[in-house]
């Protein structure tokens, strides 16, 4: 039998640049993408297909944007650190796809001092005026509300929730699902799956809502209930009470990680 033809690739279509943007020789557009009014795109930029960028952005550096993104009026991306030891070094910043960074948000790239890049994972929402630091590492589905600000080497984790004009200082790790309310300083790790508030930052008990919308079962939360109130409201030191919650980990995965997450920690983790 003769063979089917396959069917010709649908080709992309050609970025839609606004005459007042200005766009560098040198940056790579993918197909489809949409530069508004008065938008600069300097060398070294490469924006993936689909993605729109609006009105009065500022993207330079070596800064690499994945597919389907929207950045809105105002965002500056890839401009350098705000380190006082940053002396020109090469570094990187590389944004996954799907993310929706707000008006006038602001994301550095790495140093040598750190990791040497900032990355932002996929399907983030930064909403208007939030701040992403040199070597901060975001994972998937990461939301900052409004004005939070998150100074460098910081780490936050899958799925985790940072409100509105919340503060962390450097090397802070804050873990999956973990959700901080807004106005809080947030000085120590943030374990996974956590609700913390405060100035500072306080552990308020464990995020169930958050927990339930990411389909963790019933048996893992009413574990991790448990956990958390050995951990942060028992009268146990810390090593004692995860001494005590050890023989469990091999049932619950979540569990597991909750462990790691406070073993690994190097500045101590918040506490009730």
């Amino acid at each position: 039998m003769p063979s089917r033809s396959a069917k010709p690739e649908t080709p992309a279509r050609p970025p839609r640049v606004h005459s007042t943007a200005l766009v560098h020789p040198e940056a790579v557009l993918g197909g489809g993408v949409e530069v508004g009014p008065y938008a600069v795109i300097q060398a070294g930029v490469s924006v993936g297909e689909g993605t729109r960028i609006g009105a009065h952005c500022v993207l330079e550096g070596h800064t690499t944007i994945g597919r389907d993104c929207e950045i809105f009026t105002g965002a500056v991306i890839g401009s350098v650190p705000q380190d006082l030891k940053y002396r020109g070094e090469e570094s990187e910043l590389v944004i996954g796809d799907r993310n929706k960074i707000r008006e006038y948000v602001t994301i550095n790239p790495g140093t040598a001092g750190g990791v040497g890049k900032t990355v932002i994972g996929s399907d983030c929402l930064l909403m208007a005026y939030s701040h992403v630091a040199h070597d901060c590492l975001l994972g998937d589905h990461v939301i900052l509300a409004n004005s939070a600000a998150l100074a460098g080497h910081i780490t936050i984790e899958d799925r985790a929730t940072v409100g509105g004009l919340v503060g962390i200082h450097q090397f802070v790790r804050v873990g999956m699902l973990a959700f901080i309310g807004g106005c809080s300083r947030v000085v120590q790790d943030v374990p996974p799956y956590a609700t913390c508030v405060g100035y500072p930052a306080k552990i308020f008990g464990l995020n169930t809502e958050g927990l339930r919308r990411a389909g963790i079962s019933d048996d893992a939360r009413q574990r991790l209930h448990r956990a958390f109130r050995v951990l942060f409201h028992s009268k146990l030191s810390m090593s004692h009470a995860l001494e005590q919650l050890s023989g469990e980990v091999d049932h619950c995965p979540e569990l597991a990680r909750l462990i790691e997450f406070i073993r690994q920690s190097k500045r101590g983790v918040c506490r009730a």
